[in-house]
């Protein structure tokens, strides 16, 4: 391996001798919005066979304030799959003068079992310097042997906004009869290819990248910066041989990790019949299996040798009452199974911030398991590893994206739930009175529904009524007010989960009196926080990730013997980034607010930020507006 990291040096193209580290040396042009200048990222994987690659990277980071600190941190990973064979690094001053090398007493050995972590084997190498004299480098090199080539790193130079990038290349290694596949995003140029006797190589390069400054409603980062991602044709993986040139042999490699683990115990098999046998439809079926396996098992991962990709059998679950979210998907399919239905394990990229894969592209993309049972216009999906969400909803962390549907008749790209505008809607009641101190008591009444309805969900679900009230304490714009009681009651059993929140609401100085005049801003609780920054420049398009509605009406009552004095105008406003109303009516000691606003989803060009801009800081500006009474003549 190391005389073919030492030819690999000789023939890469960019780079002669070693880079000087001193931050005088940084170039002029790489300094603005850098947080981070990569010195030198060099990344290079030698794959022998389907069942073996050594990798080697080389990354020399110039850590210009704390807002890179994270990126000071040496963080590998090993399993059974994959070794660390040396681990250097080197601590350098912004002279470059070198301070400290890195021992091996100094490299910590991490478990990589988690709180949810039944058992995993993997481990991480972790070492930090803990310098923080900014500017200052840092320099690491890792080598190590990976058994199997289902999982081949990604090159992505630039990893975020505010990153600057000197040198950095990927470089791969293959026999000349091995088809390495691989897709360029934003790739400027071509691959540089090169015959060595029996090896092919290829490599990719990026220099002189200056940092991009962060973006508000900016694009998803991976569809917006340099990547090239690479994957085996064939592969052989935990003792398992696979092909993933297409999606259906993708698939066909998942079968076999499913094979025959989809057999019930008898007892549960009969439990099936029992709870399903005397319904009617399929859906009320699936509600009540989904329902049973929610009240039977819990959540906990288990990833020891290809338990990361194979789940634990039916019985197993059964019997245990616990599994991942491959295991609970599988056992999922297999109660369905038993009942006559035929239902689908999903691989999909989970995350809020994780939506699209690469679907023209073949590869290991995924990260999470759910189940769909297939159905036309009726087709249900399963969120196998929550105990409390409602039977059919994905929600943000899996809704609205492509993912992989296995099945023995062809692996296919689906898309999971879209959650329209009229889906995520906020409904609030409030009613409130101001004594004559200035002093509010609010009750207030919010239905939320959809994706507007996930954070409240899990807070429910998932924490203790202090760390709820703790929540309500900091949400509102208001200063110095309390939540004396509050409750939730949810409905799980609507297509579309709803959940309804009461709460009391007390601010002592809510209304500012002075003199003859009482100050008061009759949105209570609904108000846009945030003014959005103007710039001269918009770079990336403007992205809405989803669309909602939120309706408000709020009567508020004031002290007697004030007469309104000036009051706000209506606003109205509707445009392709959405729609705004505001209006007010005055009637004795009664105010009536009747608030609505709508988002579109969808990318707009960022020649039109101006206008994202303007609509934006108008409700900001409406939502903050203030009306002024005045004590009436006597």
């Amino acid at each position: 391996m190391k005389k073919i990291f030492a030819l690999l040096i000789l023939i890469t193209l960019a780079y002669g001798s070693q880079a000087q580290y001193a931050v005088k040396e940084i170039p002029e042009a790489l300094i603005p919005n850098a947080h981070l200048v990569k010195r030198l990222d060099d990344i290079r994987v030698d794959i022998k066979s389907p069942g073996k690659a050594y990798y080697y990277r080389h990354y020399v980071y110039t850590i210009m304030n704390e807002a890179a600190e994270r990126y000071a941190y040496f963080v590998d990973y090993y399993d059974k799959f994959r070794e660390i064979n040396s681990i250097s690094g080197t601590l350098y001053d912004a002279s470059g003068n070198k301070i400290k090398n890195v021992k091996k007493k100094d490299i910590a050995d991490e478990s990589g079992t988690s709180r949810n972590n039944l058992a995993d084997d993997a481990r991480y190498k972790v070492h930090n310097f803990y310098y923080k004299s900014y500017p200052y480098t840092i320099e690491y090199e890792v080598e190590g042997e990976m058994k199997g080539i289902f999982n081949l790193p990604e090159w992505q130079p630039v990893p975020a906004p505010e990153i600057a990038v000197e040198k950095s290349s990927l470089t791969v290694i293959t026999p000349k009869d091995y088809t390495l596949r691989y897709k360029q995003l934003l790739y400027s140029g071509n691959v540089l290819t090169k015959e060595e006797k029996s090896a092919k190589i290829y490599q990719w390069q990026l220099n002189s990248e200056a940092a991009k400054p962060s973006e508000a409603y900016a694009p998803e980062w991976d569809h917006i910066s340099t990547r090239v991602i690479i994957a085996p044709s064939l592969f052989e993986f935990g003792g398992y041989n696979g092909e993933m040139s297409s999606w259906q042999n993708f698939g066909k490699f998942m079968l076999s990790l499913y094979s025959g683990r989809d057999i019930l115990p008898a007892d549960i098999k009969a439990k099936v019949h029992q709870l399903t046998d005397h319904l009617k439809t399929n859906q009320e079926k699936i509600a009540i299996l989904y329902r049973f396996m929610q009240d039977n098992t819990h959540y906990i991962s288990i990833q020891l040798g290809i338990g990361g990709w194979q789940p634990l059998d039916a019985t197993y679950v059964a019997n245990n009452k616990y599994g991942d979210c491959k295991a609970l998907s599988n056992y999922m399919v297999a109660l369905l199974k038993e009942a006559g239905i035929k239902a689908n394990n999903v691989l999909i990229k989970a995350g809020e911030d994780k939506t699209e894969i690469l679907s023209d592209f073949p590869s290991n993309q995924f990260n999470h398991v759910v189940v769909c049972v297939p159905n036309g216009k009726d087709t249900t999906w399963l969120e196998c590893t929550s105990q409390t969400v409602a039977p059919g909803y994905m929600g943000s962390f899996t809704g609205n994206r492509e993912a992989l549907l296995v099945s023995e008749s062809g692996s296919t790209i689906v898309r999971t739930p879209v959650y329209r505008k009229e889906n995520n809607l906020q409904v609030r009641h409030v009613k409130a009175a101001i004594d004559a101190n200035g002093k509010l008591t609010a009750k207030v009444s919010t239905t939320s529904t959809g994706l507007q309805q996930d954070d409240l969900h899990s807070l429910i679900n998932n924490s203790s009524p202090d760390e709820q009230k703790k929540r309500l304490q900091r949400i509102f714009t208001l200063s110095n007010y309390e939540v004396p009681a509050f409750s939730y009651l949810e409905n799980r059993e609507a297509v579309v989960p709803t959940v309804n929140e009461t709460l009391e609401l007390v601010a002592n100085d809510y209304a500012n009196i002075t003199g003859k005049r009482l100050f008061l801003r009759p949105n209570i609780v609904s108000t846009y926080t945030s003014k959005l920054a103007e710039t001269e420049k918009r770079t990336h398009d403007i992205v809405s990730a989803y669309a909602f509605m939120d309706k408000d009406t709020v009567n508020i009552t004031i002290p007697d013997g004030y007469q309104i004095e000036s009051m706000p105008p209506p606003v109205k406003i509707d445009n392709q980034f959405g729609a705004y109303n505001v209006s007010y009516k005055i009637k004795d000691r009664s105010i009536l607010l009747v608030r609505s606003y709508e988002r579109n989803a969808g990318t707009f060009p960022a020649r039109d930020y101006a206008g994202f801009v303007d609509f934006y800081n108008k409700i900001y500006k409406a939502d903050q507006a203030r009306m002024v009474f005045v004590k009436k003549e006597e």
